[in-house]
């Protein structure tokens, strides 16, 4: 994604940033040094703080397309679909997809509230999917899409350590809707 306002030598910067920090994400998880990806970047790493001041912004920025998807599924499927239903389908995608880097999930809560355009798509179709669920009487009311978002982190860093070869992240989603269940 093109950021607004930058010089064309800034922008192929914040580019070869990013493509270095997915690869070294996907290869070592979200850990890994900032030097390391300014390194491979082939930039000093006061250009990376420039354009990512924190570990969670650069987390952001490689994640905002695969959230902007994440999100605009959702929003894609049937608007009749039961609300609990269309909960519980992009709370599993969300936490499959905070499993891709390992480490990212420890950092969800904060990565979501950088204000990227995926971030803000992923909180926003998150809380209207909440809402609707809770008008639906399917959700208690003191749920918030902070208690969610926790509980999501916590099925994606159970998902990444879990070596078992079929995924438990459909399982936990359930067992987390249950527990938010009106009764």
């Amino acid at each position: 994604m093109i950021e607004a306002g930058l010089r064309a030598d800034a922008e192929r910067n914040r580019q070869r940033i990013l493509v270095a920090a997915e690869e070294l994400f996907l290869e070592r998880g979200a850990g890994v040094s900032l030097d390391e990806v300014a390194k491979r970047a082939k930039v000093g790493i006061g250009t990376l703080y420039r354009r990512f001041p924190t570990r969670e912004a650069l987390l952001a920025a490689t994640s905002d397309e695969r959230f902007m998807s994440v999100a605009a599924l959702s929003q894609a499927r049937d608007a009749d679909a039961d609300p609990g239903d269309a909960l519980r389908q992009f709370l599993e995608e969300l936490a499959e997809n905070t499993s891709v880097y390992q480490s990212l999930a420890a950092s969800l809560g904060t990565v979501i509230q950088h204000g990227t355009a995926g971030c803000n798509a992923i909180t926003a179709e998150g809380q209207r999917l909440l809402g609707l669920a809770q008008e639906a009487g399917i959700v208690r009311d003191d749920v918030s899409f902070d208690d969610i978002i926790c509980v999501v982190s916590a099925i994606a860093i159970a998902a990444e350590k879990d070596a078992a070869p079929v995924s438990r992240v459909a399982h936990l989603v359930d067992l987390l809707l249950y527990g938010m269940r009106v009764r």
